[in-house]
């Protein structure tokens, strides 16, 4: 039995010409980018023209790229590193923010005295964009606003530009973490202005374990990681040279079939939505299903009963893969934090299903089918 493989918001499959762009710095390209002679330097070079790649598709300069192990740690470097040195006093974020924001100003907020001030969002998961100016227009405290730009349960879009000019207009310091859309989106840095942008390679086949931080130049910070002073004295350790060409690779292909792809699955989205309100009953979603949700994720709610509490191991012992969520949050479906802040009853059971450009129509045929056959 073919497996259908519908997680891609948790992981996407690494796209074979990326592995091919990686294999030489895994095999003969193999030094250490530290050192001097021929081979550190082909390594150091290939982190150079990828991370020229990288600032070339958001419209920044190389010196404001730098690589990490992936969104978690891009994200914990940017709201530490402001909050230590650019004088952050205040947190502006949300209710919906992944948890590795959500941590991560919550322990500076228990353990360095910040203050924190969540925003609420509607039943769509949307943020208030008043209340966002209200509070940036009555303080004077240094502020950072750190909200994401799609959910990765629920798929709710953020108004990154609108955001964006508040936080310039009131002078705060803006964080978003991107891991959900870099790849997906077109985001300019010089258009839409921020301090702070996050991805995360494996989002957009691309392999684990590498991703980057773009930090807006005049931002001047230390870095979290201390050691020999790599990534230009921004975050130390060894690089992950193949991991780092792969990131390039799978950015570069990402945007040059961007405008194709996205109508391919926002078409594809569509049809699933229609085929799942035709064969199943009481069934509905969670978070916006048109243009203010991320294209390739779609929440679908099912009626909390017998047959649906372990719906996700159901649907597994059929070959598909779904998630009840965030992939940060495995296991059987609990509550999710995300779901709870829309306001809903527990009168229903969340599963998540992210598509990316190998999901095909039949795949979905069959999802629709094996799901009504388990309900």
């Amino acid at each position: 039995m073919d497996t259908i493989y519908l997680d891609n918001a948790a992981t996407t499959p690494m796209h074979d010409e990326v592995l091919q762009a990686m294999l030489p710095y895994l095999k003969q390209n193999f030094g250490n980018p530290s050192t001097t002679y021929s081979i550190g330097r082909t390594a150091k070079a290939a982190i150079e023209s990828a991370r020229k790649t990288l600032a070339q598709l958001i419209n920044a300069h190389p010196s404001e790229i730098i690589f990490t192990a992936g969104g978690t740690e891009a994200n914990n470097l940017a709201i530490k590193s402001a909050v230590a040195h650019l004088g952050i006093e205040r947190i502006i974020t949300s209710v919906i923010e992944h948890s590795c924001v959500k941590n991560t100003v919550q322990y500076l907020h228990d353990f360095n005295g910040i203050e924190l001030i969540k925003l609420p969002v509607d039943e769509l998961g949307i943020i208030n964009l008043e209340a966002l100016e209200t509070l940036l227009q009555n303080s004077s405290k240094k502020t950072l606003v750190t909200l994401m730009h799609a959910n990765n349960e629920i798929g709710t879009l953020l108004d990154i530009k609108k955001v964006s000019e508040l936080c310039q207009h009131y002078q705060a310091v803006f964080h978003s973490d991107t891991v959900q859309t870099f790849g997906h989106y077109q985001l300019d840095v010089q258009t839409v202005p921020i301090d702070f942008l996050s991805g995360a390679a494996h989002k957009f086949h691309g392999p684990k374990g590498v991703g980057f931080l773009y930090r807006k130049k005049i931002n001047k910070i230390e870095p979290q990681i201390h050691g020999g002073g790599q990534e230009r004295g921004m975050r130390s350790g060894t690089e992950n040279v193949s991991g780092i060409v792969g990131l390039a690779k799978a950015a570069e292909i990402a945007y040059a079939h961007l405008e194709k792809e996205m109508q391919q699955i926002k078409a594809l989205k569509q049809y699933t939505i229609e085929q799942l309100n035709e064969k199943i009953s009481n069934i509905s979603f969670n978070g916006p299903t048109d243009d203010r949700a991320l294209y390739t994720v779609l929440n679908i709610a099912l009626p909390n009963n017998d047959k649906t509490a372990m719906i996700i191991f159901a649907l597994d012992m059929e070959g598909i893969c779904v998630s009840g969520g965030s992939a940060c949050n495995s296991g059987a479906i609990m509550g999710s934090p995300v779901i709870q802040a829309l306001g809903k009853q527990n009168d229903t059971v969340p599963i998540r299903i992210s598509f990316s450009k190998n999901t095909t129509k039949k795949e979905i045929d069959v999802f629709v089918e094996k799901l009504a056959a388990i309900l």
